[in-house]
C-alpha cells in the first residue's frame, strides 16, 4: 500500500504543473495561425471523466500497437528461412575437473587397462603423417571399447561431463579427421575388428568398424564374393563409412554409400540406433544410413555396419594406353564412359607420376631399397597414361577391350596394350598401385611432406581440370622444385594431385597452398566439388559455403545440432560452432 500511495502522490504534482497558471507565464508564447497572438491560449480544464478517457485511449492504443508489432514479428518468422541466419552458440566443453570425474567412471565399466592417458598413445592418436593438416592439441585420453554397449557407456559419461569424442579406426584419413582440436576422448575401435555375420545367400556381411577392407576382401574371396570399395591401404570400415570413400572401382561400382545397407550408431548421449534392417531396399522413413555415411564422425560413433556384396567377376583383365598430352587422355575417358563400356576401373596418371614410378623401379633394380618397390619389372613411356580394368565373362571382357581400344585410337592414343592373364595384368597395374609410394620414395625425412588433394568435376570438364592441375604442378616445380603429379579416378571425374614439397620453407608452403586453393575453386566453378572421396575434415571447410551456399550449409548445421546439440562428436570437422564462455 505504501508503494501505491507513493506512486499516486508522485503523480499529482505533475498533473497540477501542466494545468497550473504558471505554465503560461513560464513558457514562450506560441502564435495561433487562426486566432493570432493577441488571443492567447485557452487552458485545458481536466476533470476525472476526461482523465479516465485519456488513460483508456492511451492503453488501447498501446495494446493495438503491441499487437500489430507482435503479428508483424510473427509474420517475419513465418517468412524467414528455416535454416536461420548466423551461428548458434553451443555450451562450453568440460574442463580438467570434469575430466578427472569422468575418468574413473570410464574405467569402472571398460577396465583400467582399456583407458589410457599415456603420452605416446595420445600422440599416436592425435597426429597423422598421412594428413595434410595436424594440430597441436592431443586427446586427453584414449578408450578401447570392445562392444556397442561399452561405446554407449563412453558416450554417456562424455555427455554428462561435456567432453568431446573422436572416433578412430585405421588412422589413414587425409584431411585431419581425427585431430583432437578440443581435446576430449579418442575412441579407438581396434578391439572391434570382427566379421560378425556372413549371409552369402543374401549377399551381405555384418562387420565391426575396425575390420580392414583388404582383410575383408581376402575373407570374401574364399566365398567368391566381392566388396568393391577399395580406398588406400590400411583403411578400415569405420573410417570408410565416415568419409564415404570410394577408390579405383568407383567408375563401375560407385562409392561407399551404395554398399552400406544399415548401421548401428551410438549418439552423443549414449543412445543406440540401428538405421534400418537388412533388405537391399527400403522406403521406410528417412534414409538415416546415408545420413551417417560421409558424416565424418560428427553425428555418432558407428559400431556395426551391414555391407552389401556382389559376386566376384569371373575374370579381370588390365589394359594401358599412353598419350601425348593429358588433355587427350582425359578426352578418351569421356568417350569411353559415354559409350557405355562397363570398365571396372579407369585411372589416369600424368607423365610426372609415370616418371616417379620408373625412377623407383630403377632404384630397386639397381639393388636399392625394395620395400616399396614397384616390382613387376615393367617400365612405362614417360607420357600420360590411362590404366583400365575390364571384368566379367570371357566373351564380355573381350568385347569391352575391343571397344575401348577403338576409342583410345580415335582419341590420339599412342598405343593400346592389354594383359593376356592376371599375372601380366598385375605387372601392368603396378604404376597405379604404387603411385603414392613412388612419390613418397623421394621424401627427405624432416624436410618434405606429401599433400594429396581431392576434387571432382563432371566428366565433360575432366580434360579442363586435368590440364589446369598439370600446369599448376609444372609451375610449382619450375619455381620451387616441388614434385607434383596428377592421379585421377578418371572414370568418375575424381582428380588427385600428389604433391611433395619442402615444408621448412614458408614461401614454398604458401605457394603450394595457393596453387591448391586455386584448383579447388576452379573445380567448384566447373560445377564440381571440393572433395570427391577424402571428406571435408579440417582442410576443406572454407570451401563449403562457396560450393553449397549458405542455405544448404545452414541446413546441415541444423541437422548436426538436432542430433548432437552440444557438438561433442568430432568437433571442428565439416564446420565450426561458436561456443559460450566457460
Amino acid at each position: 500500500m505504501s508503494l501505491g500511495r507513493a506512486c499516486i502522490r508522485g503523480a499529482r504534482p505533475r498533473l497540477r504543473f501542466w494545468t497550473s497558471s504558471r505554465f503560461a507565464s513560464s513558457s514562450p508564447k506560441f502564435t495561433d495561425p487562426i486566432v493570432g497572438p493577441s488571443a492567447g491560449r485557452q487552458r485545458i480544464k481536466w476533470s476525472t471523466p476526461k482523465a479516465l478517457l485519456l488513460s483508456t485511449l492511451t492503453g488501447v492504443s498501446t495494446y493495438a500497437i503491441g499487437l500489430l508489432s507482435s503479428r508483424a514479428a510473427e509474420a517475419d518468422r513465418e517468412n524467414a528461412s528455416i535454416v536461420g541466419e548466423g551461428d548458434v552458440k553451443v555450451r562450453a566443453y568440460g574442463g580438467v575437473d570434469e575430466f578427472r570425474r569422468a575418468l574413473p567412471e570410464l574405467a569402472a565399466v571398460l577396465g583400467e587397462d582399456k583407458v589410457t592417458t599415456e603420452g605416446e598413445e595420445l600422440e599416436r592418436h592425435g597426429i597423422s603423417a598421412w594428413s595434410t593438416y595436424n594440430v597441436e592439441e592431443r586427446p586427453i585420453a584414449v578408450a578401447f571399447p570392445e562392444s556397442t554397449d561399452e561405446v554407449a557407456h563412453i558416450a554417456k559419461v562424455c555427455h554428462k561431463y561435456r567432453l568431446p569424442m573422436i572416433g578412430y579406426s585405421g588412422g589413414t584419413s587425409l584431411e585431419g579427421h581425427f585431430a583432437a582440436t578440443k581435446g576430449g576422448i579418442c575412441v579407438d575401435f581396434c578391439n572391434m575388428d570382427r566379421i560378425l555375420e556372413l549371409h552369402p545367400e543374401d549377399l551381405d556381411v555384418v562387420v565391426q568398424p575396425a575390420v580392414g577392407w583388404q582383410e575383408l576382401d581376402t575373407f570374401l574371396k574364399q566365398k567368391n564374393l566381392f566388396f568393391p570399395p577399395d580406398p588406400g591401404p590400411g583403411a578400415r570400415i569405420g573410417g570408410m563409412v565416415g568419409t564415404g570413400c570410394s577408390g579405383t572401382n568407383a567408375a563401375r561400382y560407385g562409392t561407399m554409400k551404395e554398399w552400406v545397407l544399415n548401421l548401428t550408431v551410438v549418439l552423443a548421449d549414449g543412445t543406440i540406433v540401428k538405421t534400418r534392417r537388412r533388405p537391399r531396399k527400403s522406403s521406410a522413413g528417412y534414409d538415416l544410413t546415408r545420413l551417417f555415411v560421409g558424416s565424418e564422425g560428427t553425428l555418432g560413433l558407428v559400431t556395426e555396419a551391414t555391407l552389401k556384396l556382389t559376386v566376384r567377376p569371373e575374370i579381370t583383365r588390365v589394359a594401358i594406353a599412353p598419350f601425348d598430352s593429358i588433355r587427350d587422355a582425359a578426352t578418351a575417358v569421356s568417350k569411353i564412359m559415354a559409350a557405355g563400356i562397363p570398365v571396372g576401373a579407369l585411372e589416369l596418371l600424368d607423365d610426372v607420376q609415370i616418371r616417379c614410378v620408373n625412377d623407383q623401379q630403377g632404384e630397386a633394380a639397381d639393388g636399392g631399397d625394395s620395400s616399396k618397390s614397384a616390382g613387376g619389372g615393367m617400365r612405362y613411356e614417360e607420357t600420360p597414361h590411362l590404366f583400365m580394368k575390364f571384368s566379367g565373362g570371357q566373351a564380355a571382357v573381350e568385347d569391352q577391350i575391343k571397344a575401348a581400344g577403338k576409342l583410345v585410337t580415335e582419341s590420339k592414343g599412342r598405343s593400346f596394350m592389354f594383359a593376356r592373364d592376371e599375372v601380366e595384368g598385375e605387372a601392368m597395374w603396378t604404376a597405379r598401385k604404387e603411385a603414392l609410394w613412388s612419390v613418397m620414395h623421394r621424401q627427405r625425412e624432416g624436410v618434405d611432406v606429401v599433400w594429396t588433394t581431392d576434387m571432382t568435376v563432371p566428366l565433360s570438364r575432366l580434360p579442363d581440370i586435368c590440364e589446369a592441375a598439370h600446369a599448376a604442378m609444372g609451375d610449382l616445380h619450375d619455381k620451387y622444385g616441388v614434385v607434383g603429379s596428377v592421379v585421377a579416378h578418371a572414370g568418375d571425374g575424381n582428380l588427385h594431385n600428389i604433391i611433395l614439397y619442402d615444408n621448412t620453407k614458408p614461401e614454398v608452403v604458401n605457394a603450394v597452398k595457393q596453387a591448391v586453393a586455386r584448383l579447388v575453386e576452379t573445380a567448384i566453378e566447373m560445377d564440381g566439388t571440393c572433395t570427391g572421396e577424402h571428406g571435408v575434415g579440417m582442410v576443406k571447410k572454407k570451401y563449403l559455403e562457396q560450393e553449397l551456399g549458405p542455405e544448404t550449409l545452414g541446413l546441415m548445421k541444423k541437422i548436426k545440432l538436432a542430433i548432437d546439440p552440444l557438438d561433442l562428436m568430432n568437433p571442428s570437422k565439416i564446420f565450426n560452432f561458436e561456443r559460450e564462455s566457460s
